[in-house]
């Protein structure tokens, strides 16, 4: 089999692979709990509502797309997606691995797991571009790069709940620092990383996702106005960041270096 086309079905068959995994989670649940279950059972000042969690849906669909597209016969010996080589079948397996150390109460091993999949995603992110160049068609655009840019805009915020709630399970107490403090803390930094990938890859799609996030850390946390407040905050500042994206993006407009 030419190293072109095994790729393609590798990366085909680890989508098939996590699909089934996150499936099996809902369905049974995984260890008799659900994903939410858990995240319940240890609450945190920056776990949005559970409806947020509903993008997974949106992600998975266009994971789907992005597999099916490349695995195309005339996609075989595209350039960008050699590029990206196997890294979306890492993020398969990660992703799998997660879910699963996650149902058995793994806590302290799905922190590096989920670093893992936000390094995959940063790594697949740098490699096609976005922000640097332009997409090579519109299907390019649609099929390739919308996926993983709103991929790794959850998974950011991921990575931020995933750290967060397995503190609250090793019952670290914070340096004595008062938790709604901690909490700001995490969410400027989000903000913050949001703004920088504003301003060096201007990712629509991945500012949407920080605002979807940040809008439920505000609708959960309302009670404590310090966290929710701060969350709104995020929510003015990315969304204008994503408005300057699009305006930035438009023909003519200067390009970050690079």
């Amino acid at each position: 089999m030419a190293p072109d086309r095994r790729r393609q079905l590798v990366i085909l068959a680890t989508f098939a692979v996590t699909v089934v995994v996150n499936g099996l989670a809902l369905a049974l649940p995984l260890n008799g709990q659900s994903t939410a279950d858990i995240s319940d059972r240890f609450p945190t000042l920056v776990t949005p509502a559970n409806y947020v969690f509903s993008i997974w849906s949106v992600i998975y669909a266009l994971l789907l797309v992005f597999s099916v597209y490349q695995a195309l016969p005339g996609r075989a010996a595209d350039p960008t997606l050699r590029a990206i080589g196997y890294l979306p079948a890492v993020s398969g397996v990660l992703n799998s691995t997660w879910l699963v150390l996650w149902h058995y109460n793994v806590f302290a091993l799905t922190v590096p797991v989920m670093v893992g999949i936000l390094v995959t995603l940063i790594a697949i992110h740098g490699r096609l571009g976005i922000g640097r160049r332009p997409a090579a068609s519109r299907a390019e655009a649609i099929a390739v790069r919308l996926p993983w840019s709103v991929y790794l805009g959850w998974i950011t915020i991921a990575t931020i709940a995933n750290v967060a709630t397995t503190l609250v399970w090793l019952e670290w107490d914070g340096f004595g620092i008062a938790p709604d403090l901690w909490a700001v803390a995490v969410l400027a930094i989000g903000v913050g990383i949001a703004a920088a990938m504003s301003a060096t890859r201007r990712d629509l799609a991945y500012a949407l996702v920080i605002v979807w996030a940040y809008a439920g850390i505000a609708v959960k946390q309302v009670d404590t106005t310090v966290v929710a407040g701060t969350a709104v905050v995020g929510v003015l500042v990315v969304a204008g960041l994503a408005v300057w994206a699009v305006i930035a993006r438009r023909p003519g407009a200067p390009q970050p270096a690079g």
